[in-house]
């Protein structure tokens, strides 16, 4: 069988990457694709999409129009991700040229997809869920694993549900034998990786071992040569007082933590549907500061959803200053098909929305600026996986600070003390201890 290049472009979140990973582990093993950088020598080009915001819906069309112009003769192009779940037929009306679409939920078809002419796979009822992908990882240090596909919460804003269907757990065994495989082969740090993480173990297709997230956690510790653990996303509503103690006393799980909290009013939560209020997440987060001092804690905001007052904002804001987050993703509203809040009423002028951004992001990085200052001097423990230009390597610390120390490849893959000696407002800088 002859060598064919993949080119493959990945837009969105952490598990759009495991995806392309799971894409790319497929093809290499089974149809004798490589990876190339060179879009002009692939036979094969793919775009996983993202579709949580207008703007990458958007991108998508000009960015295939773009590789039709400069593909080889006989170069195929896929669609792959949520805008294709979402989207399905009417990407080969708006883009003829596409050859396949393959939804976020029908990865494992990709070898199917290749070989059929003008296939489209975008069931969110298809079950992956006990599927086992070949292995692929961009990062030999680190690598993704899915703990549960979908989401159940059908928030107001969002389209997740309708483009990845319904929650279901990955069985646990799975989990196991994917993490041991790659610490095996020299993985020092899982991601684990969910819509609501923290809410695994509440359905499986089959009759599985019964397990919750946190023991989970506790189960994945035990495999030796495995460093680090993290994971994204947790729920604020799931957060437990079993799953907190948990995070704290597990000296494996890395002391950094994304709540997406997304407004602080409790009438603007109540209208998203979160499930939770001001006070309840205000408490996990003082909480997890409580048993982890040097925590560091991540949000996502979204301001000027519909009907969001002066006040509304204010409560957000209010937040902002009481848990003074170390990482802040922000977003102005953006309507997305099928969800509830784009048919709302009060939906606000764009040049508010853009006023509270900004306002939001500066305050932000005012906090973050007192953040890093207090950075200097400390002793943290990195580990480097990343190599930069100038003759640096980066890692980051267990609390999820990007550290950067002049150094080479003997670094990567291992854990260093590295004391601060200079800090920014992205990035720390180092020397070896």
């Amino acid at each position: 069988m002859s060598e064919k290049k993949l080119f493959i472009q990945t837009l969105g979140c952490a598990m759009n990457v495991r995806d392309s990973e799971h894409i790319v582990a497929e093809l290499s093993q089974k149809e004798n694709y490589t990876l190339t950088e060179d879009i002009k020598e692939a036979d094969l080009i793919l775009i996983n999409t993202c579709s949580v915001r207008e703007k990458p819906v958007h991108k998508l069309f000009s960015e295939i129009g773009a590789f039709e112009k400069i593909k080889k003769n006989g170069a195929k192009i896929g669609v792959c991700g949520c805008t294709a779940s979402h989207l399905g037929d009417e990407i080969f009306k708006r883009a003829p040229y596409v050859d396949f679409v393959l939804g976020a939920r029908n990865v494992s078809k990709i070898t199917k997809a290749v070989k059929t002419p003008k296939f489209i796979g975008t069931d969110i009822d298809y079950d992956e869920s006990e599927f086992t992908f070949a292995d692929f990882r961009n990062n030999p240090y680190k690598t993704y694993i899915n703990i549960s596909i979908g989401c159940d919460k059908h928030c107001t804003y969002c389209i997740v549900p309708y483009t990845r269907g319904d929650e279901i757990s990955i069985p646990f065994d799975i989990i196991f034998k994917e993490t041991l495989k790659a610490v095996q082969k020299g993985a020092k740090e899982v991601f684990l990786l969910g819509q609501n993480v923290n809410n695994y173990g509440k359905k499986f297709r089959n009759n599985h071992k019964k397990i919750d997230f946190s023991d989970l956690l506790e189960e994945l510790s035990t495999i030796e040569g495995l460093e680090r653990i993290r994971f994204t996303s947790p729920h604020p509503l799931h957060m437990d007082d079993k799953f907190l103690q948990v995070f704290a006393n597990n000296p494996k799980i890395c002391k950094s933590i994304h709540m997406p909290l997304q407004s602080g009013s409790d009438n603007i939560l109540k209208a998203m549907k979160r499930g939770y209020d001001k006070k309840w997440y205000l408490n996990r987060a003082f909480k997890i500061r409580e048993l982890c001092p040097d925590v560091s804690i991540s949000t996502d905001i979204i301001v000027a959803f519909p009907g969001e007052s002066d006040k509304d904002f204010e409560e957000t804001m209010d937040v902002l200053e009481q848990v003074r987050f170390e990482q802040l993703f922000s977003f102005k509203y953006s309507k997305r098909p099928l969800t509830k809040a784009a048919s709302m009423p009060n939906q606000i002028p764009e040049d508010i929305a853009s006023s509270r951004l900004t306002t939001l992001q500066n305050r932000h990085n005012e906090i973050l600026d007192e953040i890093v200052l207090k950075q200097k001097n400390k002793e943290v423990k990195v580990l480097f996986e990343e190599l930069r230009a100038n003759g640096a390597v980066a890692g980051r610390t267990d609390n999820n600070f990007l550290v950067q120390i002049q150094g080479s490849e003997e670094f990567l893959g291992k854990l260093k003390r590295v004391k601060i000696t200079d800090v920014k407002r992205m990035v720390l800088h180092g020397e070896i201890i």
